[in-house]
């Protein structure tokens, strides 16, 4: 009887770590839908704030069809996390040359439309990080699991595995702004 009801602990430690393993590997693909919304609302947004730009910045054109193809390549990346980062990171940091140099346009500031696309813009990336910094949890977590004892174990023997971090690099937010009187 003390070896059958030993047997059903183990067995019953196997299955709640199997089943947390599960739950976790859920939880990471949620994660990742979430950021995929979150980029395919930016990727929405991007060809409506180049057609806004195009009437005012003309002489902007080569900047302008630079972060459309950007856009196009990250869009269409289904690859690997480390990929599609790379994409992203190229895209992210076209936008933000191209925000810097439409506020140099006055009436384009001035366009209702042009303000609002920039906000739901800005909008857009906080969401985008709030969904990196989700899925970043959760791939921790899962590769906390996929590394610790016993929980290794069961996850080797079922395929489990690890998951990259999707990090999306933004070089202008570690420069101090230069502020000057």
């Amino acid at each position: 009887m003390i070896p059958l009801g030993i047997l059903l602990l183990v067995l019953m430690i196997f299955i709640g770590m199997y089943n947390g393993l599960v739950s976790i590997r859920n939880h990471c693909d949620e994660a990742w839908s979430n950021i995929d919304t979150e980029l395919q609302r930016r990727y929405d947004l991007i060809p409506n704030l180049v057609e806004t730009a195009k009437g005012y910045a003309k002489h902007e054109r080569g900047l302008l069809e630079d972060v459309v193809k950007l856009r196009e390549k990250a869009a269409g990346n289904h690859g690997a996390v480390a990929s599609q980062a790379i994409d992203e990171n190229m895209l992210q940091n076209a936008l933000g040359k191209l925000m810097v140099r439409l506020e140099a346009y006055p009436d384009l500031k001035a366009s209702a439309n042009f303000v609002e696309l920039q906000k739901e813009l800005a909008n857009t990336e906080n969401r985008i990080q709030a969904a990196l910094r989700f899925y970043n949890g959760n791939v921790r977590e899962n590769n906390n699991k996929m590394e610790q004892f016993p929980s290794n174990v069961v996850a080797g023997m079922f395929s489990f595995s690890k998951r990259d971090y999707f990090e999306l690099e933004n070089p202008d937010a570690r420069v101090a702004p230069k502020v000057s009187f």
